[in-house]
């Protein structure tokens, strides 16, 4: 398993070699530094810590600064964990860019979907409303009925009604990786992505080849 993380720079369009014009994402991914590793015999499990976005020493804490320090890589804004094989070979501080992915192969992209603030149940959960006619002149968007009076008596846990919506961590499975570009550190994939513009992602080999 192979990943980095990255920041959304927004969409585009690429043509294919068959002359297809398909929907692309940029996202600038890399470079990032291996910044500890998590093996089975001392953490339980197999992964790398990877840092991304160098930053001024002063925006971290202390204990931060000398968590990198141990490793010998600069001040990082983000740390994410990406599980990988035992016996795949990373090092603490190692530098990984886009060129550890190839164009074709298929990527998990993980981030945060756009915050929809307060939503009702029609924007939230693609509920139809109520009649708009028959005497009913104010529940136009309402949710209805959310259950019975006296069994159960209560309002059932987990009921679709109105909320916070977005702002969720979102995994996108699957996602072609159509072009790469080492020079500028930027990996194309097919599709949307994810969040808003900057925003934070993730890009893993896909689980599912």
């Amino acid at each position: 398993m192979k990943g980095l993380i990255g920041r959304k720079l927004g969409m585009t369009q690429f043509f294919t070699d068959k002359g297809e014009l398909v929907p692309v994402t940029l996202v600038e991914a890399g470079p990032c530094y291996v910044t500890q590793r998590k093996t089975v015999e001392g953490d339980g499990y197999s992964a790398i810590q990877v840092g991304f976005e160098p930053v001024r020493q002063r925006r971290l804490a202390k204990g931060e600064l000398g968590h990198l320090k141990k490793v010998n890589v600069p001040a990082l804004r983000h740390l994410r964990e990406i599980r990988v094989g035992s016996d795949e070979a990373y090092q603490p501080g190692q530098v990984l860019d886009v060129s550890i992915f190839k164009t074709g192969e298929r990527v998990d992209v993980i981030g945060t979907s756009k915050g929809r603030g307060f939503a009702g149940g029609v924007r939230r959960h693609g509920f139809h409303g109520g009649p708009k006619t028959h005497g009913q002149s104010d529940r136009h968007r309402g949710p209805g009925s959310i259950g019975a009076g006296t069994s159960p008596g209560r309002v059932l846990k987990g009921l679709r009604m109105a909320g916070h919506m977005g702002a969720d961590r979102v995994t996108v499975s699957g996602l072609e990786v159509v072009f790469v570009d080492r020079d500028r550190n930027i990996i194309g994939v097919r599709g949307a992505v994810p969040g808003a513009t900057q925003g934070l992602l993730v890009i893993k080999e896909a689980r599912k080849q």
